[in-house]
């Protein structure tokens, strides 16, 4: 009998101890948990769809016009297998992105902070960062000066 009694406090302790997981609080803990990620997820920062439309109806303006903004930040890249004028990329060429100039546009950038410029040559579209106005060849950035930072102030000219 005392086995008996003592087998059945050992199966009445581990249910309780199995209940113990199933607990309304740890349910609501894990709820929790999961709503919070779903609110971070939605809460992420999103482009609106307006300023991209935006951009492409924005007609391009002729090669002796100004772009708009002739002032503003750039930026390089050096990756990359197509340009958008379909031109193989290449991060040798002086090369540049810019939202509207009509591709074989020639861009005289130049850095405000060391008054050293580049002539590009507009051969794809970009940058697609808010506050950038153009994005150059990594060849280009290095003629800037701004390889290490990444980043420049940059004057845009449009030469031809």
């Amino acid at each position: 009998m005392s086995r008996f009694l003592g087998l059945a406090v050992i199966i009445a302790s581990a249910a309780t101890l199995a209940g113990c997981g199933q607990s309304p609080f740890r349910a609501q803990h894990s709820d929790l948990r999961s709503s919070t990620t779903r609110q971070a997820a939605i809460e992420q920062p999103r482009r609106p769809v307006a300023v991209a439309s935006v951009v492409r109806r924005t007609p391009a303006p002729e090669a002796g016009e100004s772009s708009g903004k002739s002032h503003g930040i750039a930026s390089f890249y050096s990756e990359g297998n197509r340009t958008a004028s379909g031109e193989k990329f290449n991060p040798g060429e002086l090369t540049a992105a810019h939202p509207t100039l009509p591709f074989g546009t020639k861009l005289r950038v130049t850095n405000t902070h060391t008054g050293r410029s580049v002539t590009v040559r507009v051969n794809d579209r970009g940058p697609y960062v808010p506050g950038r106005v153009v994005d150059v060849s990594y060849s280009a950035a290095q003629e800037l000066g701004m390889v290490g930072r990444g980043v420049a102030p940059v004057k845009l000219d449009v030469v031809q």
